[in-house]
């Protein structure tokens, strides 16, 4: 299993040798795909930054609806699980950061893009029933107008100066993109003792929980309901600073990042549709579509549009969670979480 440890600078190194030319999808797969004339995608992307404009985009250039459901991992995984076990599969297409469950309860179908060739092998699973399509770096963000330039927290030790207490906030739902993905690297970067010492400091501080998505937690803290914003989306901040917002995120020491996957459900009723809408979000121009709505790209050669957001891996570290790693550990993350800051 892939872990922590193992990568480094997945984001920005190409290791595939296979040449990186634009891919072509098989005629049959396109011909097949508007036959049947529609796919159901559940998602856990934000709907008008990226859903919607894409959806609008691949009907356009194969003819072919798209449905969509928005929701965040768990629900959506449950939501699959739960229409198979009423002999009712809704949709062909479902991605987030964590479909474990879903290959576990033998709902996910194993087949994968022909795209993936063009990618690093740490980008797709090798039991063969995922495909990362683009990364969710967490970082901390502040409110440009409650904190000074150079007074921002720039590291995890820094959140626990006392002048922060009272004046931070994070989403604490049971994602592992929320506390449980936080819990697990600092656990990973300091070891487990001092990493659990560490988190009973963190705890003192008084952090607003936000039982909500880490976008919420990026609004609230536009709003002024907090200064700093702890394990949010570098790419919803930087979304929201270009908008006028008065925020800015800092490159945490080291970064945390997940893959979201996109896999293809078992019994799908829109087979081709759902593949081809996967071939299409790994390709260069889906992944171009993911750069242009401020995402961070799993494709090597496709730069964010702000290329800085991306972890080097050198000057700017990054622990990846896997999502072998994530469904394993985050119900324990979680766990943790709750018996220190409940």
């Amino acid at each position: 299993m892939l872990t922590t440890r193992t990568i480094v600078a997945l984001g920005v190194t190409a290791m595939s040798a296979l040449p990186c030319t634009a891919q072509g999808v098989d005629q049959a797969l396109i011909d097949a795909a508007k036959k049947e004339g529609q796919v159901v995608w559940y998602t856990t992307q934000i709907v008008n930054q990226f859903v919607a404009p894409t959806a609008a985009y691949f009907e356009k250039k194969y003819g072919v609806k798209v449905s969509y459901v928005r929701g965040d991992s768990r629900e959506n995984t449950i939501r699959v699980i739960n229409e198979a076990k009423a002999g009712k599969t809704q949709a062909d297409v479902i991605d987030g950061t964590g479909l474990g469950a879903l290959v576990s309860a033998g709902y996910a179908a194993k087949w994968q893009p022909e795209g993936i060739k063009r990618l690093p092998q740490a980008y797709w699973d090798q039991k063969g029933y995922w495909t990362a399509t683009n990364l969710y770096v967490r970082v901390s963000g502040y409110n440009t107008e409650l904190v000074k330039k150079g007074e921002e927290p720039r590291s995890y030790e820094d959140l626990l100066n006392p002048k922060w207490k009272n004046r931070m906030g994070w989403a604490v739902s049971p994602e592992p993109t929320a506390v449980p993905g936080f819990v697990g690297v600092i656990l990973s970067e300091y070891g487990r003792e001092k990493g659990l010492d560490y988190l009973k400091k963190l705890a003192t501080q008084n952090i607003t929980p936000i039982n909500a998505s880490a976008r919420k937690a990026v609004d609230n803290m536009m709003a002024g309901e907090y200064a700093i914003g702890v394990h949010v989306n570098n790419s919803h901040v930087q979304i929201s600073k270009q908008q006028g917002a008065p925020v800015e995120w800092v490159r945490m020491q080291p970064a945390i990042a997940f893959f979201s996957i996109v896999g293809m459900t078992k019994d799908a009723p829109h087979v081709n549709a759902g593949k081809l809408l996967v071939e299409f979000l790994v390709s260069k121009e889906g992944q171009k579509l993911y750069a242009d709505a401020d995402y961070l790209p799993v494709d090597p050669d496709v730069p964010p549009r702000d290329p800085g957001m991306r972890p080097d891996g050198k000057e700017w570290r990054v622990h990846y969670l896997m999502p072998d790693e994530v469904e394993e550990k985050s119900a324990e993350w979680y766990s943790i979480w709750k018996d220190i800051f409940r």
